[in-house]
C-alpha cells in the first residue's frame, strides 16, 4: 500500500471506496506537486550549465526576456495554451520543458504508489529530483555538473538509514561492516557503510573503464562526470542498482550508438551523452530494479 498521510482516517472510513478515493487525491497531490518541481528542474536545466542563479531573476523568456506571468508558468498546461511559444516574441518553446514537468510528477506519483512507507517515497523523490536535471543538461551540454553530483552523494549518504536495513544486507556490505570491528548492532552505521560501498563500486566500475580505455585507446572515453553520476547513484540505491544502471545505460548507449552508425554514417569515435543514458537506466533501477534482480536471481 502507498504511505498515507490520511491513513488512520481512511482506516477508520467503512467501505474501499473512501479509501479509495482519498488515495486517488494523493497520488494526484503528488503528481501536481512532481508538476511543480517538474517546472523548477527546467530553471536548474537552463541556468546550471551557464552559471545563472537559480532563484534570480524569475522566470522569463531566454530569447526576448520578457518576464513570464504567473498565468503563463503553470506547468504542462501553459505549454498547451500557448502552444508551445512564448506570448511576447512567439518564439517556440523547446518542448522537453513540459517533457521534465511531466517525467518529474510520473516519476512521483509511481514512487508513491509503490513505495511501501514514506520514508522510501522520499528517497525516490529526491533521486528523481537529482537525476532528472542530470540526464538532460549531459544531453545538451555534454556536462554533469558537479554542483548536482557532490551534494547528490552527501544526500545519498545522509538518507541511507531511512532504507529498510534489509536493503543494506549484500555481502560486501556485510564483510566491509564486520570488518570495522562496529562492536554493536548498529543500523544507522550499517546503513552508511552500504552507502559508502555505493558510492565507490558505483563509481568505481566507470572509473576502471575509462582507465583501460584510456591507457588502451590514447583517448579519453568517459569523462569524470559519468564516474561522479554513478557514484551519486551507488549513494541512494547501493552497488548493486548501481551495477544494474550502467548495465542499462551501456546497453541503451550502444544500440543508439549502433543506430547512428548504420543510419548515418557515424563512427565510434562519435561523441555520445553517456550520463543521459545512465540517467534513464538510473529510474529504471529506481523503479524496478528490486524486482529485476529479485526475478534474476530466482531464475
Amino acid at each position: 500500500m502507498p504511505p498515507s498521510i490520511l491513513w488512520n482516517f481512511a482506516i477508520a472510513t467503512p467501505g474501499n471506496l473512501y479509501y479509495s478515493i482519498l488515495v486517488m487525491i494523493e497520488v494526484l497531490a503528488v503528481f501536481i506537486s512532481g508538476l511543480i518541481i517538474g517546472s523548477f528542474l527546467n530553471v536548474c536545466i537552463y541556468r546550471i550549465p551557464r552559471n545563472e542563479s537559480i532563484v534570480f531573476p524569475g522566470s522569463h523568456c531566454p530569447e526576448c526576456h520578457q518576464k513570464i506571468a504567473y498565468y503563463d508558468n503553470i506547468p504542462v498546461f501553459s505549454y498547451l495554451w500557448l502552444r508551445g511559444r512564448c506570448r511576447h516574441c512567439r518564439r517556440p518553446i523547446p518542448p522537453h520543458y513540459a517533457t521534465v514537468e511531466l517525467l518529474t510528477a510520473t516519476i512521483y506519483a509511481i514512487c508513491y504508489i509503490n513505495a511501501p512507507s514514506l520514508s522510501l517515497f522520499v528517497i525516490g523523490a529526491v533521486f528523481a529530483t537529482l537525476i532528472i536535471p542530470l540526464i538532460f543538461i549531459d544531453y545538451y551540454h555534454f556536462i554533469l555538473p558537479d554542483v548536482i553530483t557532490y551534494p547528490g552523494m552527501a544526500l545519498g549518504l545522509a538518507l541511507s538509514p531511512l532504507h529498510p536495513i534489509e536493503h543494506w544486507n549484500d555481502f560486501l556490505t556485510i564483510s566491509v561492516y564486520d570488518m570495522l570491528n562496529v562492536h554493536m548492532n548498529s543500523p544507522i552505521v550499517h546503513s552508511l557503510v552500504g552507502s559508502l560501498v555505493g558510492i565507490f563500486l558505483g563509481g568505481g566500475i566507470l572509473w576502471v573503464v575509462a582507465e583501460v580505455y584510456f591507457r588502451v585507446r590514447k583517448m579519453e572515453g568517459l569523462g569524470l562526470g559519468d564516474v561522479k553520476m554513478m557514484a551519486m547513484v551507488g549513494a541512494f540505491l547501493g552497488w548493486k542498482l548501481a551495477w544494474l544502471t550502467t548495465f542499462f545505460g551501456s546497453l541503451v548507449g550502444s544500440l543508439y550508438g549502433g543506430f547512428l552508425i548504420i543510419t548515418q554514417g557515424k563512427t565510434l569515435q562519435h561523441k555520445l551523452y553517456f550520463g543521459t543514458f545512465l540517467g534513464f537506466g538510473a529510474i529504471v533501477a529506481l523503479l524496478y530494479g528490486g524486482m529485476i534482480l529479485d526475478h534474476y536471481f530466482r531464475v
